[in-house]
């Protein structure tokens, strides 16, 4: 009598399996509700309507719904998404500029992004607001950005060493997020002027 070998996995009906990665058709689905949602956001043509992107990404309502249960759930992943892109921005602003010439252009281009997804922001706020979207995330991106910025800029003599970064996350986000679409790109120079002052040593 032979010795038994390994039990085989049971995978039939009503079997115990082990969780399964996504498939990779449900991951171009997300991706392409992202990149969609992306564009739509950033039109600035009103509120986006989410029939509107799965239509446009050639999914079904229910598959949106699938990857991202409500509205919030897919701001989140767009502005997530979005924020890579931005805060990704900063290495490479480092290496093409002085510290605080980088981190007026990160600051130029940051608003730049808060401008036009003007009304993605406005879902975050309020979602932030209820406690309905977890802020850290995001914010981390942001202050990592911004560290870095200040930690060349600290080294070089050009920015003050004893900012806290996430002080200037929170100076940013109430400049850009309290902004209204009557903003003008004058007015935005003028308010990122008056914060790199405020990071300029004495």
């Amino acid at each position: 009598m032979q010795p038994a070998g390994p039990t085989p996995p049971e995978t039939g009906p009503g079997k115990p399996r082990s969780a399964r990665t996504p498939r990779a058709d449900a991951l171009r689905n997300r991706d392409k509700l992202i990149q969609v949602a992306r564009a739509a956001f950033a039109s600035g043509d009103g509120t986006v309507v989410l029939e509107g992107i799965a239509r446009e990404a050639g999914v079904g309502i229910g598959t949106l719904y699938r990857h991202f249960p409500t509205r919030e759930a897919l701001v989140e992943a767009v502005y997530a998404a979005e924020l890579d892109d931005v805060t990704g921005s900063a290495p490479a602003l480092l290496q093409e500029l002085p510290a605080d010439a980088a981190l007026r252009a990160w600051m130029v281009r940051y608003a730049a992004f808060i401008a036009t997804k003007r009304g993605m922001a406005d879902t975050l706020r309020t979602a932030w607001a209820s406690g309905r979207i977890a802020t850290p995330a995001t914010r981390e991106r942001i202050t990592s950005a911004i560290a870095a910025i200040l930690a060349r800029g600290a080294e070089d003599g050009s920015l003050r060493p004893d900012v806290e970064p996430e002080d200037v996350t929170v100076m940013l986000l109430g400049i850009f997020l309290a902004g209204t679409t009557g903003d003008t790109p004058a007015r935005t120079e003028r308010l990122i002027d008056l914060v790199m002052d405020a990071l300029t040593p004495r």
